[in-house]
């Protein structure tokens, strides 16, 4: 298990060090999306008006509040992702989008994805929204207002973490690993129990 603090956008070259059980610091800009942005740019054909190259992408639906013609955060707290996994091969394919920042991981459409392009899955620890929205220094731009409060959103961050490396480019899957000793553990625990 390795530390990395890491500087977005992120790059092939770095992404593809980073194994599974690594813990991951950001730095930059990350941005948020979450079902809705995502049907918005696949589904409904509107690409993104930023370039997503390199990017880290946080599953959040955030509060915030628009006061004049800048938007202030509230709370930002990430979703569960597993429901957003059909997107992710295409924002790696065709955005170039190198993490994806979630709970739960995804499945292995993602995870084939991942390895082909160079991606990676960044667990978040669920409930740590107050922390998030702490490592949240600015919420730079929101693209796509008229779906707040699932728009587009660019977000400057600072110290974002800690993260762990759920999902890698080389086919590992934490949540697999996870299930799989679980599983190996049941004979005895029935043993033990009569069962």
């Amino acid at each position: 298990m390795a530390n990395y603090n890491l500087t977005t956008p992120l790059t092939e070259e770095v992404v593809r060090k980073l194994r599974v059980r690594d813990v991951v610091t950001l730095q930059g800009t990350i941005f948020g999306i979450r079902d809705l942005t995502q049907i918005y740019i696949f589904d409904r054909g509107n690409e993104p008006p930023v370039s997503l190259q390199g990017a880290a992408c946080i599953h959040t639906a955030p509060s915030l509040k628009k006061v004049g013609d800048r938007w202030e955060k509230i709370c930002v707290g990430t979703t569960t992702s597993g429901r957003m996994d059909r997107f992710t091969p295409l924002l790696m394919e065709k955005y170039g989008v190198r993490a994806i920042i979630g709970k739960g991981g995804q499945y292995q459409a993602s995870l084939d994805a991942m390895k082909k392009f160079g991606g990676c899955y960044l667990a978040i620890v669920g409930g740590a929204a107050a922390v998030e929205t702490k490592q949240i220094v600015e919420v730079e731009k929101v693209y796509f207002e008229e779906l707040h409060p699932e728009a587009l959103y660019q977000f400057r961050v600072k110290d974002f973490g800690p993260l762990t490396v759920a999902m890698d480019s080389h086919g590992n899957n934490l949540y697999t690993e996870v299930k799989k000793a679980a599983e190996g553990k049941l004979p005895e625990i029935y043993k033990r129990l009569g069962i």
